[in-house]
């Protein structure tokens, strides 16, 4: 995709519509049942060490674990989302407190027969008063091996349409289901070129991609959309074929997780996140979960109520939406994380827009934010090569002038 600065355009009635839509739901939702950004890539990108302090957006909680794996002092799990965190909570106790095959069962499966009793005996005391009223009247997700839980919350709303579309066209089901099992890139690119793509983008797929309520759905906000829009002669459905073209044509499938997860509805123990194998298992319930800590807040306000430093920063995408809704409680967040950055502290965040017009406004103690920070676009390009979810058009690495 080719960056365009263009300036943002005044919201349409039909926008602001949009976007009430999407708060509303937003704020009584759980948007995101699994992360969709690759840990893979942010590890090379933040070079963990065992002296880090780590402040990451809660999302779904998986990469929190993961960045856990590499041995950090601390991380701060943020998330204005409470039912984010309640998910990292539910995922915390059950680390805790239960063996590796019932933890795969609710997280690796999405359904465990037993969820009920185990959430009540072993998770549920370990929970905040708001993760227990959240988790009380649903943990039933865990319980329908027909819909796991990857088929619940805004996310999994869009997965169970891809499932009801994949059902009525069984030639591209069966496609699909080979895709994911291919042995090597060869034969997934001849299954992809010859029997999914051409049936997979029919005009109603399209279509429903370019929906604001499918984008809300998936967490994505209407500035995004129009960012997109702006740099993609295809729109959103062309920016989305595009990148299915790149993952499934260039990067090995066998452990492509992010995309196989949302079309069996479950992880496999050869393909899943780094924290549902044995060894990440055993080394977060030996003491690396016991570094984590969630927290219910803004960025901005985690960032004041604090004073130790900070040395890496997990941003995810959603300063594409604050630049356009409330710029100056964007400028109040990089100036919160000026003050708590460490020497050399190290950020990465991702944009549905390669180059970020925001870049170019944001101050950090008085001076422009490339002033402070050396953005390393060369490690950046090389790593979205590598990025097997690949739905951002910028990932961006920056590290802090020492």
């Amino acid at each position: 995709m080719n960056a365009i600065a263009l300036p943002a355009p005044r919201p349409t009635l039909s926008d602001r519509f949009d976007q009430r839509v999407f708060d509303a739901v937003y704020a009584r939702s759980l948007v995101y049942n699994t992360c969709w950004e690759d840990p893979a890539v942010d590890r090379r990108a933040l070079r963990l060490a065992a002296d880090d302090t780590v402040l990451a957006i809660t999302s779904a909680g998986c990469n929190v674990l993961d960045y856990a794996l590499c041995g950090p002092r601390r991380i701060h799990a943020v998330d204005a989302n409470p039912r984010q965190n309640a998910l990292l909570q539910l995922k915390l106790a059950a680390i805790r407190a239960v063996r590796h095959e019932d933890f795969f069962g609710l997280f690796g499966h999405g359904f465990h027969p037993r969820a009920r009793e185990i959430y009540h005996d072993a998770l549920r005391p370990a929970l905040s008063p708001f993760a227990r009223r959240w988790w009380d009247t649903r943990i039933a997700w865990f319980e329908d091996p027909q819909c796991s839980f990857y088929f619940r919350g805004l996310s999994g709303l869009v997965a169970r349409g891809a499932r009801l579309h994949l059902g009525a066209r069984p030639e591209l089901r069966k496609a699909v289901h080979e895709l994911l099992a291919a042995p090597d890139l060869g034969s997934q690119r001849a299954i992809y070129d010859g029997r999914v793509r051409q049936r997979l983008f029919t005009p109603l797929v399209n279509w429903v991609l370019a929906r604001q309520v499918t984008l809300s759905l998936l967490g994505v906000p209407f500035p995004q959309r129009r960012q997109v829009e702006a740099q993609h002669e295809g729109g959103v459905a062309g920016f989305v074929r595009e990148a299915v073209d790149y993952v499934f044509r260039e990067l090995p499938v066998r452990d492509n997780y992010f995309w196989s997860v949302y079309v069996l509805g479950h992880y496999t123990r050869q393909c899943c996140p780094e924290y549902l194998k044995p060894a990440g298992f055993a080394l977060l319930k030996s003491g690396l979960a016991g570094r984590i800590t969630w927290h219910t807040a803004t960025v901005t306000d985690f960032l004041r109520q604090g004073s130790g430093p900070i040395s890496r920063f997990v941003l995810l995408d959603h300063m594409d939406w604050m630049s356009s809704y409330h710029p100056g409680a964007l400028q109040e967040e990089w100036d919160a994380i000026g003050r708590r950055a460490s020497r050399s502290a190290r950020v990465i965040f991702r944009s549905a827009h390669r180059s970020p017009p925001y870049l170019g406004t944001i101050r950090v103690d008085g001076v422009p934010l490339r002033s402070r920070v050396r953005f390393e676009d060369a490690l950046a390009a090389d790593l979205t090569r590598h990025d097997r979810v690949h739905t951002y058009a910028g990932f961006h690495v920056g590290q802090f002038a020492p």
